[in-house]
């Protein structure tokens, strides 16, 4: 079904994705299946095995990934991580960042066409199964014409169903598997809030695969935007040859050329999956995928020319003829990448099998006893990071004059979970210097975690004189 539109028409088109009158464009891409193609199609289904699998699949008990927030717990190959690591979060997510920068000043956007979830998704599940449907890009461009059928209809049910699998794999990562699994067997009356939020989610992702589709990459994501920052003239990217490709002709047998390699067949632009035209340079919409590099590939196989007129290489190598890899951006990001992750990696392999924390009692700082000595009430925090369950025991490292009570001794908590207790410190008046006595609390286990804790009860001002 066509769309009509009274605006004037642009003078050039602002969008791949966007027709000259502003009405919806649909980039019904003809995928080529050359070298590029093959191995992103077995990078593509090893990263959908991967995302499936890492919520399903157990380190040391745990999942190997999960982000419980109703818990403020994130679990990281078998790593812990709690509220309490601030600084922990913020190195790993400094590395990653350092990182992305490092591998787009290398490879460019490697990870755009190659192990996006929406790219991988879209080219590898869910156009295949449009062609497997509807029929090739011929068919699909005359279905956006004349009006959906019974085989488009057919396509948005198939959709639907994969988009709840993937709405499923998605909060798997949020709730773990374990529970969505149990909320999945059991009635949606049961779990009313749980379904609205997977109900929600699959209408997103279908959302997103049947009708958003590329824009997510044009208009939402704003890597590409920032890729005039990330890239240099030395990144690697895909691109045109126009020295070796220019001027374009027709490509007629038994004639000798005089015009360049490219014979203007278009291929490149049919192929693509942003709709643009790669001969017109690098552009914020090109995502890296290679498709114009198999299809150009394939021609020149046809009529006998060599293969690279579109290919992997950088703005530099294409003016110059000249690459060169190692220039100073590379190695600042690589040092501080090095630092940073090595700061990670320290830091966690010093991480201790339980977190404590003191807090001061609720209510008054402190309270005189009939016997005239200071009570004072903290309260204990234990975080439990070990895979099984750990009893700690509180002990008081103190004068003999100062006394300890604490109604749970020793503590017990379950593996991945925090509990708190109270307890009593009782001292005389004449412990206190400057209302403030020094006392020394050591909470352990029994097997591998101790740890000493200083702390300052408080008492009347005068008390040690």
């Amino acid at each position: 079904m066509s769309f009509t539109s009274n605006a004037p028409e642009a003078q050039e088109r602002v969008l791949s994705t966007l027709n000259r009158d502003g009405s919806r464009r649909w980039i019904r891409p003809k995928p080529s299946r050359g070298r590029y193609y093959r191995r992103r199609f077995f990078t593509a289904w090893g990263l959908i095995t991967t995302f499936t699998l890492i919520p399903i699949l157990k380190l040391g008990g745990k999942p190997l990934m999960l982000f419980d927030i109703p818990r403020s717990e994130f679990i990281f190959f078998g790593a812990t991580f709690l509220p309490t690591d601030t600084f922990l979060l913020m190195l790993l997510l400094f590395s990653i960042f350092i990182g992305i920068f490092l591998i787009t000043a290398v490879l460019g956007r490697v990870w755009c066409g190659w192990a996006c979830p929406q790219t991988v998704y879209m080219e590898y599940l869910y156009r295949p199964l449009e062609y497997l449907i509807e029929g090739g890009r011929n068919r699909q461009i005359e279905l956006d014409e004349q009006g959906p059928n019974g085989r488009r209809l057919l396509k948005y049910v198939v959709f639907f169903a994969i988009s709840a699998f993937l709405a499923n794999t998605f909060l798997a990562y949020f709730v773990g598997w374990d529970r969505l699994l149990g909320w999945m067997t059991s009635p949606p009356t049961r779990h009313p809030a749980a379904f609205a939020v997977m109900l929600g989610t699959t209408l997103l992702t279908f959302f997103d695969f049947a009708w958003f589709r590329e824009q997510t990459c044009i208009v939402a994501c704003p890597y590409g935007r920032f890729q005039s920052v990330l890239l240099d003239r030395q990144s690697l990217i895909v691109g045109y040859d126009a020295g070796r490709g220019e001027p374009r002709a027709r490509w007629r047998k038994k004639e000798d050329r005089t015009a360049g390699d490219c014979i203007d067949c278009s291929l490149c632009v049919s192929t693509c999956p942003t709709g643009i035209d790669i001969r017109e340079g690098l552009q914020m919409e090109c995502i890296h995928c290679t498709q114009c590099i198999d299809a150009c590939d394939e021609v020149m196989d046809r009529i006998g020319l060599d293969h690279g007129l579109i290919r992997f290489t950088s703005q530099a190598e294409l003016e110059s003829g000249k690459r060169s890899f190692l220039r100073p951006r590379l190695v600042v990001y690589s040092a501080i990448l090095l630092v940073m992750f090595g700061a990670f990696a320290f830091s966690l392999a010093g991480k201790q099998t339980a977190d404590v924390t003191l807090l001061r009692g609720l209510g008054a700082p402190f309270t005189i006893l009939p016997s005239g000595d200071v009570s004072n009430q903290i309260r204990i925090k234990i975080a439990n990071r070990a895979p099984e369950e750990r009893s700690y025991l509180i002990e008081l490292d103190a004068a003999e004059d100062l006394t300890m009570i604490a109604p749970e001794n020793p503590l017990t908590v379950a593996p991945g979970e925090t509990e708190m207790t109270g307890a009593f410190i009782t001292a005389p008046t004449s412990a206190f210097a400057g209302g403030e006595a020094a006392v020394t609390l050591t909470i352990s286990d029994g097997l591998d975690f101790t740890k000493e804790l200083q702390y300052r009860i408080l008492g009347p001002a005068g008390g040690g004189n």
